[in-house]
């Protein structure tokens, strides 16, 4: 039935009662908070012990509800005496109280818990929430509507308020105040959506795994809970229209795209897969479902995201710090949770009934455009690695500007994979053109989206410089990514640049240790070609080994060069392969004309921007040059 990752429904109750077993170690008396180990995030610990006992609570909700009330293990008679010791005293400082739901920039953290706690007592309510006394009840609606009352993060953290109000409602406590948070959230909703299946998250351009596993997963999965026919009607199709890209977004290996903040949630990108399958709103066959979140989770199990303990760590593989933000503590792994929204979905339903299929990535080589966010998702099947190039999310807030902050690894750079991560912030950034002025290079911040088409997208950027000189007036960088098979040809036309000014372009970041996986060859524009080393390396490995062309400019110039990760190891110094992929037929300022290996060509012009694919040439001929 699981040919491809041997993984069933079993599997998967397996893993959410391991993760259980090992967290509720570390559970305080009353079972309040689950205290798990390791450096606390910036809310405190005893947050992160809140943060403990509700995100597990989710594990164990998915598992208990799934199985129709089956609790072999005994897990909701700890989470309720947990709920009951903790919401005796909120915001008193002994062993067992829980902080009070306070506005995000001042005690933020608990109202993310409280929609886990609300969610996981709306999933369990028959044989948990129904049993309890009506002090506790009454107590643990007052903490919840903390909530209600004060100010979430301008973001995806609206559905927060929004899914406590919905359990409110669903057990006879609704009322002006239930119904605004619900109306609010879901206005915001509307705001940020941009069609394709697709949200930022708050105002401005962040699209990410947020998408998937929070701004669909908890309003569709409420609609669905509480048979709102009329939202599900449409929210469904929005989530069914994300999975038709958001399925191309896992490698072979059943890694998800190493995209975006919050990371250390890893198979929770999975979560919107599964509830697509649960709800019926998704493109994709059960066992292509099956395939993806299955995937996604044994990718992790098997390379050492759980210690030896049985914890999840916080990072990737296993623990790496620069992959987590300061918000997350010992517990945010937890969020991976939401994953088991799978088991919902029961024993006989299709989604494990089915026979495995092969993931998208794994049936052909793929390029597709997803326009709404301004990503370019380029796929192999040969070596089963997925390739993201960011033209569009960013992830800096409307009132921010062209902020010249540090870099953001997690969305500043051009391209991002399945089986390389960007390197740690301090080192040298990979897949980067960077204009340098005074030997200060400049960072990628706001994005503007210029356009996509099959195979291509383009954006400019403003380049800003972190503690070196001012912004340069005039400065601009356009930039186009063409993917053709497992080669992409990154064009960068910058203008405004000062004389003395310098413009590098990095490639893949891959293993120090190892011979090398990624290339670039320079096409035109790149004078100098060499290596350098990112000694804090990725969340993939320790050092990392990144190309760079670079070259000195002024004025307008245009710079053309071909990238490749691969699989296997590329040719040094000079990878011969790369270099005969493709070959600039004619070039100037303002636009340039390539002519790929199979006689294929690619010409892009800027002011307008224009991308054209052109067939093959006649056997006697060449590609016509450009008019110049």
């Amino acid at each position: 039935m699981s040919p491809r990752t041997g993984y069933t429904r079993v599997h998967w109750e397996a893993a959410a009662d391991a993760l259980l077993h090992a967290a509720w170690k570390w559970a305080t008396p009353g079972r309040a908070l689950l205290d798990l180990p390791g450096r606390p995030s910036v809310s405190g610990v005893r947050s992160d012990g809140l943060e403990g006992y509700a995100r597990t609570f989710l594990a164990a909700a998915f598992r208990v509800a799934g199985a129709g009330g089956e609790d072999p293990h005994g897990w909701l008679p700890r989470y309720a005496q947990g709920l009951a010791s903790g919401t005796r005293t909120p915001g008193r400082a002994d062993a067992e109280s829980w902080p009070l739901v306070l506005d995000h920039h001042v005690q933020g953290q608990p109202m993310v818990e409280s929609a886990s706690v609300a969610l996981g007592l709306r999933l369990t309510r028959p044989w948990l929430w129904d049993t309890l006394d009506d002090e506790v009840q009454d107590r643990a609606e007052s903490w919840l509507r903390g909530a209600l009352r004060h100010v979430p993060a301008p973001n995806n953290w609206y559905l927060f308020p929004y899914t406590v109000a919905a359990f409110l409602e669903a057990v006879g406590r609704g009322d002006d105040e239930t119904r605004r948070a619900r109306q609010r959230a879901l206005e915001l909703l509307e705001s940020w959506y941009v069609g394709g299946g697709w949200y930022t998250d708050g105002d401005g351009r962040a699209f990410d795994h947020y998408n998937g596993w929070a701004l669909h997963l908890y309003p569709v999965l409420e609609a669905h809970l509480a048979r709102d026919a009329p939202l599900l009607d449409r929210l469904g199709p929005r989530l069914a229209a994300h999975l038709e890209g958001h399925s191309h977004l896992f490698g072979a290996d059943g890694a998800p795209i190493h995209f975006g903040r919050s990371l250390t949630y890893r198979f929770a990108a999975g979560a919107s897969v599964a509830l697509g399958a649960l709800t019926g709103h998704t493109p994709l066959r059960p066992g292509v479902s099956r395939r993806l979140i299955s995937g996604a989770l044994r990718h992790f199990l098997d390379r050492g995201a759980v210690d030896g303990d049985g914890l999840l760590t916080r990072g990737w593989h296993g623990p790496h710090g620069a992959t987590v933000q300061s918000y997350s503590g010992p517990a945010s792994p937890y969020w991976a949770s939401k994953a088991f929204v799978a088991l919902l979905a029961p024993a006989d339903h299709a989604l494990w009934t089915a026979t495995e299929e092969h993931a998208p990535v794994e049936t052909a080589d793929h390029v597709l455009a997803l326009p709404e966010p301004g990503l370019l998702v380029q796929s192999t099947r040969a070596d089963g690695i997925v390739r993201l190039h960011n033209h569009g999310s960013d992830d800096v807030r409307p009132h921010e500007g062209e902020s010249a902050a540090q870099q953001d690894p997690l969305y500043g750079h051009q391209a991002y994979s399945t089986h390389t991560g960007p390197t740690a912030p301090g080192n040298p950034p990979d897949n980067h053109l960077a204009v340098e002025v005074a030997g200060v290079p400049s960072v990628r911040r706001r994005i503007h989206p210029l356009g996509s088409g099959p195979d291509w997208a383009a954006s400019w950027h403003r380049p800003v410089f972190t503690g070196g000189p001012p912004m340069i007036p005039g400065l601009r960088v356009e930039s186009v990514s063409v993917a053709k098979g497992r080669h992409e040809l990154r064009v960068h036309r910058i203008t405004g640049a000062p004389g003395g000014a310098r413009a590098t372009q990095t490639g893949w970041a891959t293993p120090l240790d190892a011979p090398p996986y990624s290339a670039l060859h320079p096409l035109h524009g790149w004078t100098h070609q060499d290596e350098i080393r990112a000694p804090q390396g990725t969340a993939y490995t320790r050092a990392a080994r990144i190309p760079r062309l670079s070259s000195e400019i002024s004025g307008t110039t245009l710079h053309a060069c071909l990238a490749v990760l691969s699989a296997e190891p590329v040719p040094e110094p000079d990878p011969t392969p790369l270099a005969e992929a493709a070959e600039v037929v004619a070039a100037d300022d303002t636009r340039i004309e390539v002519r790929w290996s199979d006689g294929t060509g690619t010409r892009i012009g800027f002011a307008p921007l224009t991308v054209e694919q052109l067939g093959r040439p006649p056997r006697s001929g060449r590609i016509p040059a450009c008019v110049h």
